[in-house]
């Protein structure tokens, strides 16, 4: 490089010792170029400890910076102008590249207010690892919020893991730290290394806005660029508000991506669910799937549930672009995605959120608010504005940049009240003394109204399981927001009726009509999903009474009772087809029991009644109001008989259903409101679907007044069996 120079830049000592500890402040303000003594020069500081000696090289020459005393690997020098790169030595090595001080800031002002203020909405679009071309040069924007770090720097193998490297430029008020790294891009790994006020370095962590992350068990994060993709499905967008609508057809099939099908012992990719899933689902008749969580999560047997990166699609099944080849199948199938979506809590792994910048920064300091003793999680601040806005912002996210077409939140309950799961004195009152969690309430509301207000035909779903008033209310007229509820009543009753022996079912007559009494309280969805076919509870036809045939004519007439009642409808996969051992995230569902009559005869059963659901007006045109039903009768608890009446709108024919939960074989009169022929459009017993068949096809109803109705008719009602009669017009 030359003749060594004297230094002719003087950098106090205990700057330089601060450089080189990585414990400087602000060292924007010392690194990198900056105004020289004369007009022409600049002074250049430059830090870099695996370099003996360093030159910046403005255009073929070499302008040699000499060592700084006392401060290994620091080096300063006056320079002219021009753009520069760093030239480095070292035993016999020698490297050129770019100076990341040298590039100023990315975050704009307004960006930078709306971080300060806690209110930008697209969060993603300024934090995380950006991949872009910055003053001309291509490279990745790296931004996280530590408000409470004494320093904040990205490392990764770029800078051989090391702290002191690439230490951020902290923006203002925002608590927001920022680096361009020059010639950084797609697929580099990262993580973000903390010191805290205290002095101490923290376990590095992983980017909380990170767009990737790395197969587990590995942790950092992954530089994924996620601008680009050629989207294909406009006509889809447009329209799906017409698919999700409360007077729509909705019927969801659960998919955990990880287990429904696999090749060997590993998952499908994203791709391959595009050419599997994706088709099975058109085939069955489900207008939706809905995804167990998809975040980033480092533990297979959480499920999703307990996520760490809120905003990159899990690896395990490819890169973003590839999650989004699934989403778009869907829609060219014409099939919405909805997302299960977790603001209710996250792990304590080390690489995580908790404690972030070395303070309870997205969780609450005291465990009584921030420790979830279910799941040895922790809870988020709902009240701090930031992590209010990080929530609605990361919700926003998955709806605009992968147009999911709704989202279904997960333990809803255990966000509106503070002593869920907890004895007295392990929980805080509100300011009022109540169990409420306002906190909660007002970030579900935000959540709604701002996604409601950015996006046409989105949906959102609340698992909640108590009777918290008007869950699925407007805001504006005091409610939480959401579109549905998921009927955790419904299901609890029904599910406890249909498992006990046909004998016993009279004296719990009222567990398949009670959901009636509060039906229109709420737009309901009647929910089978996964959390009932795990932890022992057996699988859905485990649970039926009886043996061989007789457990999937129970089950049979369980999901017509299901598809015929008012709600929409959700189905967990491998129900729809009788799976017979519960479901194992680890293994694939036992597709090979389709070999067999009575399997293959259930999934048809399902299939059908899809077909019907969505293609008879009545059964979903009032799904959420009180015009759309009406009991024939709901008290022959004796006979555990179930008869009543589904309506579209005016000119729509009706239908009547027709339900026997006993084993025996019944000739029944029963009212109809309507004269003529009634065709029998479904019957759980066919042999279509595994049944012993019989019964009529046709029915006649003739003008003498029945339960209330102007006309009747009589029908044989076979053992264990829906039958649903159509009015012909």
């Amino acid at each position: 490089m030359g003749a060594e120079q004297d230094n002719p830049i003087v950098i106090p000592p205990a700057v330089a010792a601060a450089l080189v500890s990585g414990t400087h402040a602000d060292p924007f303000s010392v690194l990198g170029p900056h105004p020289g003594p004369d007009p022409g020069q600049r002074r250049l500081t430059v830090f870099d400890p695996g370099a003996v000696e360093m030159a910046a090289r403005i255009g073929a020459v070499d302008h040699p910076l000499a060592p700084v005393a006392g401060a290994r690997g620091l080096f300063a020098g006056l320079i002219p102008g021009g753009d520069y790169r760093l030239y480095g030595q070292a035993f016999g090595q020698d490297w050129l590249v770019e100076d990341a001080y040298r590039f100023g800031p990315v975050i704009g002002e307004m960006d930078e207010y709306l971080l300060a203020e806690g209110t930008h909405r697209r969060l993603w679009s300024v934090l995380g690892a950006h991949v872009m071309t910055h003053e001309g040069v291509a490279g990745t924007h790296f931004a996280v919020w530590a408000p409470n770090a004494a320093r904040v720097s990205v490392v990764g193998p770029f800078n051989a893991w090391n702290g002191r490297r690439h230490v951020m430029r902290r923006r203002g008020a925002s608590g927001v730290w920022e680096i361009f790294l020059p010639h950084i891009g797609e697929g580099e790994t990262y993580k973000y290394e903390l010191l805290t006020a205290a002095g101490t370095v923290l376990p590095l962590k992983a980017d909380p806005v990170g767009f990737g992350a790395q197969h587990a068990p590995e942790t950092a994060s992954v530089v994924r660029d996620i601008r680009g993709y050629g989207w294909r499905d406009a006509a889809w967008m447009a329209a799906r508000g017409k698919v999700a609508a409360i007077d729509a057809p909705i019927s969801i099939y659960e998919v955990h991506l990880g287990s429904w099908r696999r090749k060997g012992e590993r998952a499908l990719s994203y791709k391959e669910l595009a050419e599997e899933l994706i088709p099975y689902v058109a085939e069955m008749g489900f207008t939706h799937i809905e995804l167990l969580p998809i975040s980033e999560h480092p533990f297979d047997g959480s499920w999703g549930y307990q996520p760490v990166g809120l905003f990159a699609p899990t690896i395990r099944f490819g890169p973003p672009h590839e999650f989004r080849d699934l989403i778009d199948a869907a829609h060219a199938a014409g099939i919405g995605v909805l997302l299960d979506w977790v603001p209710g809590h996250f792990p304590t792994d080390a690489h995580g959120l908790g404690r972030f910048d070395g303070t309870a920064l997205y969780e609450h300091a005291d465990p009584k608010e921030g420790f979830h003793q279910d799941w040895n999680t922790l809870i988020y601040n709902f009240g701090r504005t930031e992590v209010k806005n990080f929530l609605v912002s990361n919700a926003l996210y998955w709806l605009e940049e992968y147009h999911i077409d709704g989202l279904r939140v997960d333990a809803v309950a255990s966000m509106l009240y503070r002593d869920y799961s907890r004895e007295a004195g392990q929980w805080i009152p509100n300011r009022d003394g109540g169990r409420e969690n306002y906190e909660a309430i007002h970030l579900f509301q935000e959540m709604n109204a701002t996604v409601y207000e950015a996006l046409d035909g989105v949906v959102t779903a609340a698992e909640e399981s108590t009777s918290f008033p008007k869950v699925s209310a407007p805001v504006y007229d005091g409610g939480l927001g959401f579109g549905f509820k998921w009927n955790m009543g419904w299901m609890n009753d029904t599910l406890s009726y249909i498992q006990m022996d046909p004998i016993h079912r009279k004296h719990h007559h009222n567990q398949m009509t009670f959901a009636m009494a509060y039906h229109y309280s709420e737009n309901f969805i009647l929910p089978i999903s996964h959390d009932e076919v795990v932890h022992g509870k057996g699988s859905m036809i485990a649970k039926m009474p009886g043996r061989g045939d007789e457990k999937f004519a129970h089950l049979r007439a369980y999901y017509g009772y299901m598809w015929t009642h008012p709600g929409k409808k959700l189905l967990f996969m491998g129900c729809e087809f009788a799976q017979g051992r519960e479901w194992n995230h680890a293994q694939a569902l036992d597709w090979a029991l389709l070999d067999y009559p009575q399997h293959r005869g259930m999934q048809a059963w399902i299939r059908d009644l899809n077909r019907v659901y969505r293609t008879e007006p009545a059964l979903y045109r009032h799904d959420c109001r009180p015009e759309g039903f009406r009991w024939i009768d709901a008290d022959a608890a004796d006979l555990s008989l179930y008869t009543f009446l589904r309506f579209g709108d005016a000119g729509d024919p009706a239908l009547a259903v027709l339900c026997n939960f006993t084993p025996v074989q019944r000739v029944w009169t029963t009212g109809l409101p309507a004269g003529g022929a009634w065709e029998v459009l479904l019957s759980s017993e066919d042999p279509l679907y595994g049944g012993q068949g019989g019964g009529e096809g046709r029915v006649t109803a003739r003008a003498q007044p029945h339960q209330n109705l102007d006309y009747s008719t009589d029908v044989t009602l076979l053992p264990l069996s829906v039958t649903i009669l159509k009015q012909k017009v």
